[in-house]
């Protein structure tokens, strides 16, 4: 397909997504938004894509929404329309998709960027990437995700402070709170975003989608529930051809053939 405001590609088997606005910082608009969704929807039911990455390049993520879009938004608007390139279009995509989602940022994820990125399932941060939650700065507050989302991953005392103050978490702050999984330097940012998304990408797909499904539980629900869940999962991967190879090529000293199913 063809896009205004996104790249894609795919490469080893993963689909990649980069945000493509370079002249305003890749602010967020609804074409923006809605551009994301659909190519996280494509990812999702390309048979031949086992992971998907999500990026802005080597300079910066997204530095927030584009301000110059929402200025003249009313509350009855919004509150009417639910904010539908947020909470529809491009979020629900990336929350909802099976396969796993990783952010490779560089530079600013900063306001609705750190917001998309915290919607992913994991984040690779390059060495000079810096998180945050401005919006108090312009008179208003996080909306899609910012109050909860950096709440759950690093806690709600920092998390207040960030949004109460708009202080922006450098990457290793942001590694040690838990937010980010990795830090790498930015020029070798996408080279090892790619290499662990085609490593998950050569994984039996159906087992992915069974850890990504498990851990997700894990963070809603109470640990014996989380734990039935686990087990029910874990025994569910007997069904599958992929364990069972998996298996035999390792009691045989060989590299699996998985065949997704």
């Amino acid at each position: 397909m063809s896009y205004q405001c996104i790249l894609t590609d795919v490469k080893q088997g993963v689909g990649i997504i980069t945000l493509n606005r370079p002249k305003v910082m890749n602010a967020l608009n609804a074409t923006l938004c809605r551009e994301v969704g659909e190519a996280v929807d494509g990812f999702e039911a390309n048979d031949s894509i086992g992971c998907i990455i999500l990026t802005g390049g080597d300079q910066v993520f997204a530095a927030g929404a584009d301000i110059k879009e929402m200025k003249d938004q009313s509350f009855p608007a919004l509150h009417a329309k639910n904010f539908p390139y947020i909470q529809r279009d491009c979020w629900r995509a990336i929350e909802d998709a099976r396969k796993p989602i990783i952010a490779a940022v560089a530079g600013f994820a900063l306001g609705g960027g750190c917001e998309m990125v915290m919607a992913c399932d994991f984040i690779i941060a390059a060495d000079n990437a810096k998180f945050g939650q401005p919006e108090v700065s312009i008179g208003t507050m996080p909306g899609a995700g910012g109050t909860q989302r950096l709440t759950k991953a690093v806690g709600k005392a920092k998390a207040m402070e960030m949004c109460l103050t708009g202080r922006m978490m450098d990457a290793e702050e942001a590694e040690r709170s838990g937010l980010v999984a990795r830090i790498v330097t930015a020029e070798a940012l996408a080279e090892q975003a790619l290499k662990t998304a085609a490593k998950i990408a050569s994984m039996s797909r159906p087992t992915v989608m069974l850890i990504k499904e498990s851990v997700n539980m894990g963070v809603s629900c109470s640990l014996d529930d989380g734990l039935r869940f686990e087990r029910r999962a874990f025994e569910a991967t007997f069904a599958f051809e992929d364990c069972s190879e998996g298996m035999n090529a390792f009691a045989e000293k060989r590299k699996p053939v998985f065949k997704n199913r």
